[in-house]
């Protein structure tokens, strides 16, 4: 499953309805709505949970994933060294990480993208991809865009 840096995951694209991901992958496994009303779809196979933004009319603004089949730039990432997994990024300009340790997990942030790999015991379990927000302040949905 390919990552695409401030667009979204394969065929998960930032800005979609739900009515569009379920027309890709089908009813979710589970359908919940979080603290902030926000809409999670939780879909087992793809080892996914999207996040559709109740202030932004229910537009998907958020996935987290733990799938080993997930890719950025052609690299695997879940399971894998962070110390790997940043000598890959590095090797596409991506450097810059904010740390944050939380118990036996650290969080590395990458604001340009809007990513972060979670980690565990020094190797990647998590990963999160958030839709850009622009100049103006607002999400940039790329969902329709040409």
């Amino acid at each position: 499953m390919k990552i695409i840096p401030k667009n979204g995951i394969e065929k998960l694209i930032f800005g979609m309805k739900q009515n569009d991901v379920t027309a890709l992958y089908g009813k979710p496994d589970r359908n919940y709505k979080d603290e902030d009303n926000n809409v999670i779809f939780a879909y087992n196979k793809l080892k996914m949970r999207l996040t559709f933004y109740v202030e932004e009319e229910f537009k998907l603004g958020y996935i987290v994933g733990s799938s080993p089949e997930l890719e950025l730039f052609g690299f695997k990432m879940i399971n894998r060294k962070i110390s790997e997994v940043k000598k890959d990024l590095a090797l596409k300009g991506i450097t810059k990480f904010t740390q944050e340790e939380f118990d036996t997990f650290e969080n590395y942030f990458n604001e340009e993208n809007w990513i972060i790999f979670q980690t565990e015991f020094d190797e990647v379990v998590k990963f999160e991809i958030g839709a850009i927000i622009n100049q103006k302040d607002e999400f940039d949905w790329k969902f329709g865009k040409k």
